[in-house]
């Protein structure tokens, strides 16, 4: 309480914002499809309700399963197709349009990337990813990190080519991932 009887109120001490340009993004399984990264989302989470009935009015209670919303990456698609491909090749493992084989074919074509958390274990197959989201502060140092577990794509724009185009304009796509869960991270933790 303040001298005048009144709460206090902690304040911000860093009074910059958040800019929507300084940020990284990585997936262990595609590395290439970050390079020409444009736009990143950080999901939504929605607790949801549960209504307790009352004779009266109905009351709402907080509910007790989170849901994640999608994690949506756009960008800018190379002209050798390498960061689109490596979306859609992972896609066409994990859904085998063609025959049961190519989920196999696209396993021992697949780099199995060391890293602490890509959760593949003997005798799995390797269908999920590890994401990180590093978002920078004002001086474009490393801030803080969204770690994005089980990651794994669920749909790959289309390729829009236009002759009636004027201006020199590179293509875009984008793809959304399904994923496990999400964290928000200081970059210091692990």
């Amino acid at each position: 309480m303040s001298s005048l009887g009144r709460p206090t109120f902690n304040q911000i001490e860093n009074r910059n914002f958040l800019m929507p340009t300084g940020w990284h993004f990585g997936v262990v399984r595609a590395p290439k499809v970050s390079f020409f990264g444009t736009r990143i989302n950080v999901p939504a989470i929605d607790l949801g309700v549960a209504v307790q009935p009352n004779y009266l009015n109905d009351i709402p209670r907080a509910g007790d399963k989170m849901q994640f919303g999608d994690l949506t990456l756009e960008f800018l698609v190379d002209e050798g197709l390498e960061n689109y491909m490596e979306i859609q090749k992972w896609m066409r493992g994990l859904g085998f349009p063609e025959s049961l084989d190519e989920i196999y074919k696209w396993q021992e074509q697949t780099e199995v990337y060391d890293y602490p958390n890509n959760y593949q274990h003997e005798g799995e197959l390797n269908l999920y990813s590890d994401g990180t989201l590093t978002i920078y502060n004002s001086a474009q140092q490393p801030s803080f990190k969204v770690v994005f577990e089980n990651l794994f794509p669920v749909n790959l724009t289309l390729l829009q080519f236009d002759a009636q185009v004027t201006d020199e304009t590179a293509i875009s796509a984008s793809v959304t991932f399904k994923y496990t869960i999400y964290n928000i991270r200081d970059v210091e933790c692990c």
